[in-house]
């Protein structure tokens, strides 16, 4: 049966049966496990024998029953058969098919060695008789061969005398070729005249040769006379003069000589371009003044006229010379270096025609374009690197002086809308632009501007731009003329014209600028020193980066110091200007009233109410543009406190010896006491940033002014009660608008103490007399 033959054959068959049953054991790969698995020697050192391993070598059948029989139950031992069975009738299957298929192959191949070995019989035979055919060819060869020996050996000497004659032919051809084409094709007949005239010096010594070499010399030497008066009295272009003193050198003409007429051909040439290049430029009369209207064209159209007329022709003509005189003649370099002087003296004269900002993008193409197109002549000429350097670095530098100056323009130009509008009358209703709208839109313009020119002077340094690998622009042209020539010099230049407007009107004579433009410049200067200044420089440095090593830069600090110094100036002119104006009004009121014979007081004099009035716009102009500020803590009854030296009306007996004509010392020495307990009052002390500060500073110099005037009248009693009212008005009013009151207050009472002083009946008014006229007024 199946299984009877399946436990009794060979470990092979029992391996084959691996694959196909339902126990999971693999089946062997036959030749190619015995191949690429372990040796037999590394199987035995892994792993001991398994005499129950169904599919090892070392099977034995009778252990493995053993085995099964003791460890598996009746049942595992029915379901395991019953596999053992199915796998076995599985591997006969497969072997029979195997068998089957490789019997059929067998047959086919046997057939195929059967059909080649017929084939190859006959293809032997074939040969055969090929081999002796080609012996037979070969013998019939040999003899032709030697039986025509003879005629071959005529044939070539024939053949021999034939070309000679043919060469003879051509040298008697050749003064009639070269008289043909000498005048016509030059070129064609110097090939000819070349090819031949080596032969006829070397067979000079026969006559009939000598002849033909002397009439071809002849010939030869008349063309090279046509050639050289070619070469001195036409104008020849870049190639035609090349061709002719190549065919005067092939005619053995002197190389000196030509060198020096080939250079002033080329010169000729060359001068022509140029001429052609600077009549386009206007010309200038020993004046200096330009007689001409500028050029039609632009700077790119005139960089790629010169670049492709003189630069291309200049690059031709230098390398034909050197094609035909070598490298070291010694003068080609100093005539170049002279043409290339021209040039580049023609191309900045074009530049500086160029006195609006135009176009920086077609200015930098431009230059862009004149570098690209003169690295050719550069290897010509490797000393006009540094002048052709320079060349573009001067206008950049100019193109980032006018964008200076533009910028300058362009500030004076937002002052004059200021100040315009600042002038400007308002009709009834209507209010004009606040001081925070000017500023900001001054100081947004500005910086927009500024803004604009540092991305069109960016152009100068783009990647794609050949001059920017230069080492100027990579480090000195960032520093020097765009940091610190632009932005540096810019800055700079804005905080001495504002602060201009504090120290320039009264040297040069010019009108004063309005208080306004002088509060809005101070706090200009100001938001440069805390925010301005460090984002510009910034931005700066982020987009013209500054070598590790580069020249030193003025530091953020020191620009800021400058900005607050201007805005420091702008102030304190601002508070001496304000201060100044209601000084005036309470010097003239003063001046002009008579104060022995004036009425009794029955109200304020007009004057001090219009300095609450101004002091009050001033307030609100200040407050418009500066903080409040620190004030020092108020009294409770500050806007009620009275003079010190009035309070003779409230306590009559307390100062009333000092009111006396017959005791003046007393009054001094009241006066005296009093200063030895105040704080000393400094009038022209700086300003700070707050509203408190400048208007106590324009207070101060107010109160000083009129304590002065007063110092300087002599007073009647109602002219000294007037004097008591009007003090009394001002402390209602402007305490809140001080930082200190005591400093109201302490001028306030000197302006009252020196009234009393200068009085001749220093009788003052009641208290409650002097608040009832106040209030009323």
């Amino acid at each position: 049966s199946g299984a009877g033959n399946g436990t009794g054959g060979s470990p092979e068959a029992a391996s084959a049966a691996g694959g196909t049953g339902g126990g999971g054991w693999r089946r062997p790969h036959g030749p190619l496990q015995r191949y690429y698995g372990p040796s037999a020697a590394e199987a035995a050192a892994e792993a001991p024998p398994d005499p129950t391993d169904i599919n090892g070598p070392h099977f034995d059948p009778e252990v493995f029953m053993t085995k099964v029989r003791n460890e598996c139950p009746l049942g595992q031992l029915l379901a395991r058969e019953t596999a053992l069975g199915r796998e076995i009738r599985a591997l006969d299957s497969d072997m029979q098919t195997l068998l089957y298929e490789n019997y059929n192959k067998f047959i086919s191949a046997t057939d195929t060695i059967r059909k080649m070995k017929v084939d190859f019989r006959h293809m032997e035979a074939e040969m055969d008789d090929l081999a002796a055919n080609m012996a037979a060819i070969s013998a019939s060869s040999a003899r032709v061969s030697a039986a025509l020996q003879d005629r071959h050996r005529r044939g070539a000497q024939l053949a021999g005398v034939q070309a000679l004659l043919r060469k003879l032919q051509a040298l008697l051809e050749v003064p009639g070729r070269l008289r043909r084409w000498a005048g016509t094709e030059p070129a064609r007949a110097l090939r000819c005249y070349g090819r031949a005239r080596t032969v006829l010096r070397h067979y000079r010594h026969l006559p009939s040769f000598r002849a033909i070499e002397d009439e071809s010399h002849a010939i030869m030497a008349d063309l090279a006379r046509r050639l050289r008066t070619r070469l001195r009295e036409e104008t020849l272009d870049p190639k035609e003069l090349t061709e002719c003193v190549e065919m005067l050198l092939q005619l053995e003409e002197p190389p000196e000589e030509l060198s020096e007429e080939f250079l002033s051909q080329a010169g000729a040439r060359l001068e022509a371009e140029l001429a052609a290049l600077e009549a386009e430029l206007p010309t200038s009369d020993p004046s200096g003044v330009a007689t001409t209207p500028p050029p039609a064209s632009d700077i790119l159209d005139f960089v790629d006229r010169g670049s492709s007329a003189f630069v291309g022709t200049l690059c031709q003509l230098a390398g034909s010379y050197r094609t035909l005189f070598g490298e070291d003649t010694g003068r080609l370099e100093p005539f170049a270096a002279t043409l290339a002087t021209r040039y580049f003296g023609l191309l900045e004269r074009r530049l500086a025609l160029e006195r609006g900002l135009g176009d920086t993008s077609l200015l930098v193409r431009a230059l862009d374009r004149f570098h690209r197109r003169l690295r050719a002549l550069l290897e010509l000429l490797p000393a006009g690197a540094d002048a052709a350097a320079e060349l573009v670095a001067r206008a950049a530098r100019e193109r980032v002086d006018r964008y200076l100056r533009a910028l300058q323009t362009f500030f004076l130009g937002c002052l004059g809308d200021v100040r315009q509008a600042l002038a400007a009358p308002r009709p009834p209703g209507k209010e004009g632009p606040g001081l925070p709208d000017l500023l900001a839109t001054l100081a947004a313009s500005v910086l927009g501007q500024l803004k604009a020119v540092l991305a069109y002077v960016q152009l100068f340094t783009a990647r794609d731009v050949a001059f920017a690998s230069l080492p100027y622009f990579k480090g000195e042209f960032c520093v020097t003329a765009v940091r610190e020539g632009l932005v540096v010099a810019f800055v700079r230049w804005l905080c001495r014209t504002a602060r201009g407007f504090a120290d320039g009107p009264a040297e040069k004579g010019a009108p004063a600028a309005p208080p306004a433009l002088l509060l809005l410049l101070a706090r200009l200067c100001l938001d440069y020193e805390s925010s301005t200044i460090s984002y510009i420089l910034t931005l700066t440095d982020e987009q013209f980066p500054p070598l590790d090593s580069g020249p030193p830069v003025t530091p953020g600090p020191a620009l800021c110091a400058e900005a607050r110094a201007a805005a420091q100036r702008l102030l304190d002119h601002y508070v001496q200007v304000q201060g100044a104006a209601v000084a005036q009004m309470l010097r003239k009121s003063v001046e002009t009233r008579d104060w022995l014979g004036t009425v009794e007081p029955r109200n304020v004099r007009a004057v001090m109410k219009r300095v609450v009035e101004d002091i009050t716009a001033i307030d609100v102009q200040v407050g418009q543009l500066f903080e409040e500020g620190v004030r020092r803590a108020q009294s409770s009854d500050s806007s009620r406190r009275a003079f010190s030296v009035y309070s003779s009306s409230r306590a009559p007996g307390r100062y009333a010896p000092s009111y006396t004509p017959s005791a003046p010392m007393d009054t001094h020495l009241l006066s005296n006491i009093q200063k030895l307990f105040s704080e000393r009052i400094d009038i022209f002390s700086p300003v700070e940033f707050n509203k408190v500060s400048v208007l106590t500073g324009i207070i101060k110099i107010s109160l000083k002014t009129l304590l002065e005037c007063v110092r300087l009248r002599t007073l009647g009693r109602f002219g000294l009660q007037q004097v008591q009212v009007d003090g009394h008005y001002l402390q209602l009013y402007l305490w809140r608008f001080a930082s200190d009151e005591r400093v109201v207050q302490g001028l306030l009472d000197e302006v009252a103490a020196s009234a009393a002083h200068r009085c001749l009946d220093p009788v003052p008014m009641e208290h409650s007399v002097v608040e009832l006229i106040c209030e009323r007024g």
